[in-house]
């Protein structure tokens, strides 16, 4: 959900490799906080450690129960200053990677998720705003193999990466990744394991809602068969 930095969808990116060229290949992206991972407590103690270190009081856990928007945007609903955005963020985002990694965890079908889509000879994806190398932090300690890993993007601004790969799915839990995965026009699958319920997904455009990635193999493998 850390976000507004750089798009790196550029080849020093080591977790973005070329796109195939020639038969289409099933790619399926996915979201990163609250979609594939919990990074709630973590997040929560980053913003205890800052909230000390300043000497002024964040709410952790509102700002926790905000996840999906760049981490600039939940500041300011928390009542970040507005001159104060910038080097709050700096100083979270050197926090997190030293806090937060170890505190995260798998959602529920998120692993399953992952090896529903290779078992179908596919690619995955993830499309997060959340701050890249960060991302990436957490990737690396989960030891998930994922074909692109892209950080720092958000809403609309996902579509472009999602073409970029090929990307016939996007999944996430927030009317941001629908308006996102509609914007590539890819089939938007929501899960409701964020802050937004199946209704306001629903009513964002999402083609279907699923209550968690535990829905997701048997939903893909329909879908699949169905284009068939």
């Amino acid at each position: 959900m850390d976000g507004l930095g750089v798009n790196r969808l550029d080849g020093n990116n080591p977790f973005v490799k070329p796109p195939r060229v020639g038969a289409v290949t099933l790619t399926v992206g996915f979201d990163l906080d609250l979609t594939l991972i919990d990074a709630r407590p973590g997040f929560i103690k980053t913003m205890a450690a800052l909230s000390a270190e300043m000497g002024v009081e964040l709410d952790g856990e509102t700002a926790a129960g905000m996840m999906g928007p760049p981490l600039p945007d939940v500041l300011r609903a928390i009542g970040v200053a507005v001159d104060d955005v910038d080097q709050v963020v700096a100083r979270f985002r050197q926090l997190y990677k030293d806090i937060a990694i170890e505190f995260s965890s798998p959602m529920p079908g998120a692993v399953e998720a992952l090896a529903a889509v290779r078992a179908m000879g596919g690619h995955t994806m993830i499309v997060t705003a959340k701050y890249q190398p960060n991302a990436e932090r957490h990737i690396t300690a989960l030891g998930w193999d994922v074909d692109h890993l892209i950080g720092d993007l958000w809403a609309t601004g996902k579509a472009d990466a999602l073409r970029t790969h090929g990307a016939g799915v996007y999944v996430g839990d927030h009317i941001g990744d629908i308006n996102g995965a509609l914007a590539a026009d890819a089939v938007a699958v929501g899960v409701a394991t964020g802050p937004c319920t199946s209704a306001e997904l629903v009513a964002a455009g999402a083609h279907i809602v699923l209550p968690s990635l535990e829905q997701f193999p048997a939903w893909l493998s329909g879908h699949v068969a169905a284009q068939r």
